[in-house]
């Protein structure tokens, strides 16, 4: 059971065309096929291995909904998660110190949403002062002393990174000393400076002893770091999903070829064991890894990332490096439309006369109505559908005791609250879109 508030949160989210962040299990589709496989690859990640996964499908078939789908249940399995937005303008994908960035400034766990790198760190540092006092040799109100041996231990536990990235440790004593010495101006700045914000004020970095910013390499070091951190704190690993990866077939050439290096790299470095305890998750469309403008374009990561889609849907592996999702059809949008309903009545005093009005027969047709309206593609229609299936038929029913959505509700698709994709295939079915076997 979801509490009402994760249930208005659902409801919030596909009023405005969205995919809500939380309680997705409540109406997933479809993915049932993957469960084991991917519980499996977590408990590989939580027992101290890394794991590279990408997850192919069409614009529509739920890229996005399935990264957070199983961002939750990673976190109900004790991960952090962190999902990255690939984009050419705000985070490109060869630019890691850039990711990175991201990565930490949209980490979250269970019990605390983004921004949860000083929840983690506050933790950590409680248990490394516990395994300090463990051994009966420091007096807890001998401040000096367990700050000093504390450190120690920070050191010896942070050893490997310190190899490569010695900054790392040097920002963490920063951090707990100005937090010891009631400086919390500093200590935010000093924790935005390891979290890779490039605009730091020089009197934190002074008071830590820091010097520039993160940058590409270090930025890997870094995220070393962050999962021995984790591990310390509690968290069985983190869940990493990077987003959109398939606009890097838009961007100039030479952005191109680097970002796909930098791809190859961080799948490189994740089978070298380098990370352990990450679960990468990239997402793309079939475009992009089989199109010359995409992973084709770079051989090596071309034959890291190649599965045979040639059998039917129904025997693909789910084990393997790269799977693809289901395509929605009628059926299974209806039985979404069904499960969102029902989502809906159960915080509503109406919940029979919503489940009266807007049957199961009235959803089905509703859903054959805005696929219709979008030229028949399935697989572009479920977030229109919902969106006006909640803002446009569930609301009006809930408020207003004579709205009958078959007599006073007729469906309309705005251009403006379209997405591209959604326009394109709408406009599809004149005489210039009919594809001739020449």
């Amino acid at each position: 059971m979801i509490s009402p508030q994760r249930r208005q949160e659902i409801v919030d989210a596909l009023r405005r065309g969205s995919v809500p962040r939380r309680s997705l299990d409540a109406f997933a589709v479809g993915l049932e096929r993957f469960e084991a496989a991917l519980d499996d690859e977590l408990g590989r990640a939580a027992a101290g291995r890394a794991v590279f996964k990408a997850v192919r499908g069409e614009y529509g078939t739920g890229k996005t909904f399935f990264a957070r789908w199983l961002q939750e249940r990673g976190k109900r399995a004790g991960f952090a998660v962190s999902e990255v937005q690939i984009s050419e303008a705000e985070t490109p994908l060869h630019r890691l110190e850039t990711v990175y960035r991201r990565l930490i400034e949209r980490l979250s766990t269970r019990d605390s949403g983004q921004g949860a790198l000083r929840g983690i760190l506050d933790s950590w540092f409680y248990a490394l002062e516990e395994d300090v006092l463990a051994d009966g040799t420091v007096d807890e109100t001998d401040t000096k002393t367990l700050l000093a041996r504390t450190d120690a231990l920070m050191e010896q536990r942070l050893a490997a990174i310190n190899r490569h990235a010695p900054a790392f440790s040097t920002a963490l004593r920063g951090y707990r000393r100005a937090m010891a010495e009631g400086e919390p101006a500093v200590a935010e700045g000093i924790l935005a400076w390891l979290g890779g914000e490039p605009n730091v004020g020089a009197a934190p970095k002074r008071y830590a002893g820091l010097k520039g910013q993160v940058d590409h390499f270090g930025a890997l070091s870094f995220l070393q770091g962050l999962l021995v951190i984790l591990r310390d704190a509690g968290f069985c690993g983190l869940l990493v999903v990077l987003d959109e990866v398939e606009t890097l077939q838009r961007v100039r050439g030479d952005v191109r070829e680097k970002s796909l290096n930098a791809l190859r790299q961080l799948i490189d470095e994740v089978d070298a064991g380098r990370f352990p305890g990450l679960y990468l998750l990239m997402t793309g469309t079939p475009a992009f890894f089989d199109g010359p403008q995409g992973v084709q374009r770079l051989p090596p990561l071309a034959q890291r990332l190649a599965v045979d889609f040639s059998t039917e849907a129904r025997f693909d592996n789910p084990r393997a490096v790269q799977i693809r999702l289901p395509t929605f059809d009628l059926d299974r949008l209806g039985l979404v439309g069904r499960r969102i309903r029902d989502v809906y009545a159960a915080d509503s005093a109406n919940a029979q006369r919503l489940k009266g009005a807007v049957d199961d027969d009235y959803i089905d047709d509703l859903a054959r109505a805005v696929t219709g309206d979008l030229g028949g593609k399935v697989g572009v229609a479920p977030r229109i559908f919902l969106k006006k299936l909640v803002g446009e038929v569930l609301d009006r029913v809930d408020q207003f005791d004579d709205f009958d959505p078959r007599q006073h509700y007729a469906l309309t698709l705005d251009e403006r609250e379209l997405t591209p994709v959604e326009r394109a295939a709408r406009s599809a079915g004149g005489v210039d879109d009919i594809e001739l076997d020449l």
